[in-house]
């Protein structure tokens, strides 16, 4: 890794930069708690960032950037649903259509960090790269997300019924893998409640998908005859 930075780096005495003066009169007019940001230790970061994840130009890059998915789980007053496709993409090629994205944990919580607590009731986090945090009643993730987060914006409210519920996390999931090459395969649904989850199924996504668009009359973009 060593060999790799010293390609985007040049040495200390080398660097034209600002002077500890001019530096000095950076920070002093800036508020007293004001963030400052710690650089990378390279002259070029987003060129050397580029190099090390670019799997596209160089399959053999050091750093794998996992991409390419659609995960979503929702708070509703029976709980947690949880729902996720199943398919595994190697850059363009489908590596795997029965990949299982959640991991149970244990039996009240999921590895999408999905869960509850006996004091607090059930509990959403989303947890980036970077470590950070934050709570909330809905989220969605990956490469799909943006055509799950269609469905789920529509439909969503607090008051479902467990029935619905299940249903609009199924219905969100198969939009995604619909418009979204890297999204397909199986649907992994769950819902959890307060004595534990229970799993609804891994199933497939094309049976679900005629169903859907003959009974409702849905994805009017796919022609239901044969020309």
């Amino acid at each position: 890794m060593d060999s790799l930075v010293a390609q985007y780096s040049r040495p200390v005495d080398a660097e034209e930069g600002p002077s500890e003066q001019d530096q000095l009169e950076l920070y002093s007019g800036t508020p007293e708690l004001s963030l400052k940001f710690a650089l990378p230790p390279v002259a070029q970061s987003a060129s050397w960032l580029r190099a090390m994840t670019d799997d596209y130009s160089n399959p053999n890059c050091p750093i794998k950037i996992a991409h390419g998915t659609t995960t979503l789980a929702f708070r509703f007053k029976g709980g947690i649903i949880v729902a996720t496709d199943s398919r595994a993409t190697a850059g363009n090629w489908i590596a795997s259509q029965t990949v299982k994205k959640v991991i149970e944990i244990n039996n009240c919580l999921l590895g999408t960090m999905a869960g509850g607590a006996a004091v607090q009731g059930p509990a959403l986090y989303y947890i980036d790269s970077d470590g950070t945090r934050l709570s909330g009643n809905l989220f969605c993730v990956g490469s799909g997300q943006t055509f799950a987060y269609g469905v789920l914006d529509a439909e969503y409210k607090y008051d479902l019924e467990d029935d619905d519920a299940l249903e609009l996390g199924r219905r969100s999931i198969l939009a995604a893998t619909h418009r979204d090459a890297y999204s397909g395969g199986f649907i992994n649904l769950y819902h959890v409640k307060e004595d534990g989850w229970v799993k609804h199924g891994f199933s497939d996504t094309n049976p679900i998908f005629w169903e859907t668009k003959l009974k409702k009359g849905e994805f009017s973009n796919v022609t239901s005859q044969l020309d």
